[in-house]
């Protein structure tokens, strides 16, 4: 079906989702590979479990400096085109009679910086379903009043998600407080935002999964606050403390860092086992002799389409991402 954009249906997609007890993962993006893959798991997993559709919500970055995933989207570096091209190349795939009309995709804008995408801010909001308005970098009363201007002007349009706190880099020297509920409540009732990103221990662009969510933490905010919590930097987590996130009160899920670094192992295993066909046999010799590849690397093989092509890296890539996502629709989307 077509994207579901308008601010009403948005909010029936969580209401229904709350209803089935589902937690709604957000999957971002910074290439049409990565989007195909979030699209067809979910295409998948509706067509694997007997479901007329499922929900699941696309996202980018647009100049958030930590990752900005428009930016990347093309080689221009324009924020511009990359925030079209992800934008079309959804709209795209799910166009009437598309390959995947049993998903009810929503695209959200990711990290929205207060300043540096203030132009984007001040734009047309109507092709996009959720934004995150990001001010979590400013003193909370300064956050406030940023968010709730910016909820006043355009929370009827599109639904709005605001940070309480920073969620920071894994690996870096800072770690912020876990977010109390005191400070949640009074973040959601000042700016009126409709969901609300809080610290839970988990941190961005996360190398492995050793951290520790605070489910605790994210119940006494529930308590007081409803089933409003967005959870960002979840694949510092291991899957084994995600199950319970809609006890919890998380409604949506932030996922990006799993996507990139969990597939990059099985390109690099395809490329070494299929060394001589990707980069042909002089260039297995070369690094053979400069001891980066052992004589098993050493097949004689001629390069191969099968190996070399673009085509072949980026399948590996999205039959991986793929699983990846397939996984946390299986444990969020109970049955």
């Amino acid at each position: 079906m077509p994207i579901i954009k308008k601010r009403e249906e948005v909010v029936r997609v969580y209401e229904e989702a709350a209803a089935k007890g589902w937690v709604i993962p957000c999957l971002c993006t910074e290439n049409l590979t990565t989007t195909e893959a979030i699209i067809s798991a979910a295409s998948e997993f509706a067509r694997d479990n007997g479901l007329r559709s499922v929900p699941v919500t696309l996202a980018a970055t647009v100049r958030y400096e930590h990752r900005p995933q428009a930016v990347n989207y093309t080689h221009s570096r324009n924020w511009r085109t990359g925030l079209e091209l992800f934008r079309q190349d959804a709209e795209v795939l799910m166009r009437e009679g598309g390959d995947y009309e049993n998903v009810d995709l929503m695209l959200h804008l990711d990290h929205v910086q207060h300043d540096l995408d203030e132009e984007l801010c001040e734009s047309d909001l109507s092709g996009y379903s959720s934004i995150m308005y990001d001010a979590s970098t400013l003193p909370l009363e300064d956050n406030i009043k940023k968010t709730r201007a910016f909820v006043e002007k355009k929370g009827q349009e599109i639904l709005v998600e605001g940070a309480c706190d920073e969620i920071i880099d894994a690996g870096g020297e800072a770690h912020n407080d876990i977010t109390t509920a005191d400070k949640c409540k009074e973040y959601v009732d000042k700016t009126g935002v409709d969901l609300v990103v809080a610290n839970l221990g988990t941190e961005h662009r996360a190398s492995g999964k050793e951290l520790q969510y605070h489910g605790d933490a994210a119940r006494a905010i529930k308590a007081v606050i409803g089933p409003k919590i967005v959870l960002h930097g979840t694949s510092s987590v291991s899957n084994e403390q995600l199950k319970k996130l809609f006890d919890d009160g998380v409604c949506k899920v932030n996922i990006w860092t799993a996507l990139e670094r969990d597939s990059s192992p099985k390109l690099f295993e395809f490329l070494v086992k299929n060394a001589s066909k990707a980069a042909g046999p002089e260039m297995v010799e070369k690094l053979k002799e400069e001891n980066w590849l052992t004589d098993r690397c050493v097949t004689g093989e001629k390069e191969s389409l099968t190996a070399f092509t673009t085509v072949a890296r980026q399948d590996i890539v999205y039959q991986e991402m793929k699983r990846i996502v397939r996984e946390y629709l299986d444990m969020w989307y109970v049955l």
